[in-house]
């Protein structure tokens, strides 16, 4: 339910469509360009001092499975116009979805029309950072396999086999899915950008569950997938893509074996019905990448964006401890010396790269975290200047064309230690710890300080030895105290992603897709949790 509240934004947009319609390549470079001209000249006559202008289509496809049925099998299109404008020193915004030229140009009469409206009340006016216009560009997310010319028979093929090879290992009951996504986006402005890109994402996800007869009680385990920014190549997996994790484990780097994780998560959710409760206590946390993104996310991405710090978002997301004179200190100490935390648009196969941001700001990366120290934000054209930063970060993004785009998280990723680690020799050296992989339920206020996190798999560590299943984990601690405590950062081998389709932000609300990458990491003593009160530790 939770999943689907997130996903409504876009689909008001959206009409279902047949699938073969996914192969039309829509509306031509050249005819773009014409509709956004007549936009933006319409906009300078009405009185805009700037105008962009956003021509999307968006496809999304979903297959959900459950045991050997088809629940459903999704459609969509969404196509349309959003035009934003600046006017007496004013934002105004308007959206159509009637693509032809007097349909741009009604809508940027509008656009102009609220924005006068707007500056009534606006008491300093919207100061943009300088952007050259790049004319004409264009940008695609370099897949292998377009996963819109899979037939959707091929699609619930996988899903079945996925089902049933979870099954015959042991599960009860599985719900698995595909999500497939592309958006086709064009952004013209009177800087004198033209912009054609060209942006693909997939995402296949699962449930295991497993049912003990005697006592009624379940356990599930979810996929260790990543939403990926890739074609239908990441479901073809490769060995040399694999990582070979403690306890036999299986990891995935940039192709996923779809089957042969549900087959592992049935056996371990099967586990977890004998795995011993955890004692409440301190330990070393030995996170992997697929738990350790979502602490990223949640820590360290959203307390950095710049409209949270500054209160934009209170009213519905919450604001920062990360505040300005925290940041001109130029000595706050956000973690450990190894703590390295950059922000970027640009690494290959994640979900927030692209070629440029819906501002017509050529991606980049920059740091946010470095040596510990707090260096940096997250901001877009009309915010840098607060900061006395004279370039964007090229952090602005719309879910749909008949969204306003406005800040949203990049890609937030932990660098990878500097020296030769891996996941075996760091587990050698905790005396008492946890290693836990997957992301599972969590807690944070509205400052993202203070918090507590779950996962989907747990397995005590003592004297540099895995020696068995832990059950009823979390860990709780604060931002800065949990950072503060990162001893261990695997290397390079291990650096890996961990993603999400729906990062909610937003009156009216939006959802982005973000990833966030990291190598597994050593954090000493934090707080842990037994989250079943009904067991004695």
């Amino acid at each position: 339910m939770g999943l689907g509240a997130l996903m409504l934004p876009d689909y008001l947009f959206s009409k279902p469509v047949d699938a073969a319609r996914f192969l039309d390549s829509g509306i031509d470079t050249k005819a773009k360009k014409e509709l956004a001209d007549a936009a933006l000249a319409r906009a300078k006559k009405s009185g805009a001092t700037y105008a962009d202008v956003r021509i999307g289509r968006y496809l999304t496809q979903s297959v959900t499975t459950r045991e050997a049925k088809v629940q459903n099998i999704a459609n969509n299109e969404s196509f349309g116009v959003g035009i934003r404008v600046i006017a007496n020193g004013t934002w105004g915004f308007a959206a159509t979805n009637e693509v032809t030229k007097e349909g741009v140009q009604k809508c940027a009469d509008r656009a102009v029309l609220l924005a006068k409206a707007n500056a009534r009340l606006q008491k300093e006016p919207v100061k943009l950072a300088p952007q050259k216009g790049l004319g004409e560009r264009s940008w695609k997310t370099p897949i292998e396999i377009n996963a819109f010319k899979i037939p959707v028979k091929e699609k619930v093929d996988l899903l079945m086999k996925v089902n049933s090879e979870a099954l015959k290992a042991g599960a009860n009951f599985i719900n698995s899915a595909l999500f497939f996504a592309n958006e086709q986006k064009y952004f013209a402005s009177t800087d004198g950008s033209y912009i054609d890109q060209d942006i693909h994402r997939l995402w296949p996800t699962f449930t295991v569950t497993v049912v003990d007869k005697q006592t009624g009680k379940f356990k599930t385990r979810d996929a260790l997938s990543a939403p990926m920014g890739m074609g239908y190549e990441y479901l073809t997996p490769k060995a040399s893509e694999k990582i070979a994790g403690p306890q036999g484990l299986v990891l995935y780097r940039y192709a996923y074996d779809m089957v042969e994780d549900a087959v592992q998560a049935a056996r371990q959710a099967k586990e977890k019905h004998t795995a011993k409760s955890v004692k409440p206590g301190e330990y070393d946390l030995v996170l992997d990448p697929n738990h350790l993104g979502l602490t990223i996310h949640e820590s360290v991405g959203h307390p950095l964006e710049l409209d949270r710090v500054l209160g934009y978002e209170a009213n519905y997301a919450g604001t920062s401890f990360c505040t300005l004179d925290k940041w001109k200190s130029g000595n706050f100490n956000f973690g450990s010396k190894i703590v390295n935390i950059v922000a970027d648009r640009k690494q290959p196969h994640f979900l927030n790269t692209v070629g440029y941001d819906d501002e017509g700001v050529p991606a980049k990366e920059w740091d946010l975290i470095k040596d510990g120290i707090l260096v940096n934000y997250q901001a877009t054209r009309d915010q840098v200047q607060l900061l006395g930063q004279t370039e964007s970060h090229g952090c602005s993004y719309a879910d749909n064309w008949g969204s306003v785009q406005f800040q949203r998280m990049p890609n937030v990723s932990l660098r990878p230690g500097r020296e030769q680690l891996s996941v075996e020799d760091m587990i050698k050296g905790v005396e008492k710890g946890i290693y836990i992989l997957g992301r599972g339920s969590y807690s944070i206020d509205q400052q993202r300080y203070n918090f507590q996190f779950g996962g989907q798999v747990f397995y005590e560590i003592e004297n540099g030895k895995i020696t068995g299943m832990l059950d009823d984990v979390a860990y709780q601690s604060n931002t800065q105290h949990f950072w503060n405590q990162c001893v261990q950062i695997c290397d390079e081998k291990d650096y890996r992603c961990f993603g999400t389709f729906f990062d909610g932000k937003g009156q009216p609300g939006q959802v982005s897709a973000v990833s966030h990458g990291c190598s597994t990491s050593r954090f000493a003593k934090i707080n842990v949790l037994n989250t079943n009160s009904s067991k004695t530790a």
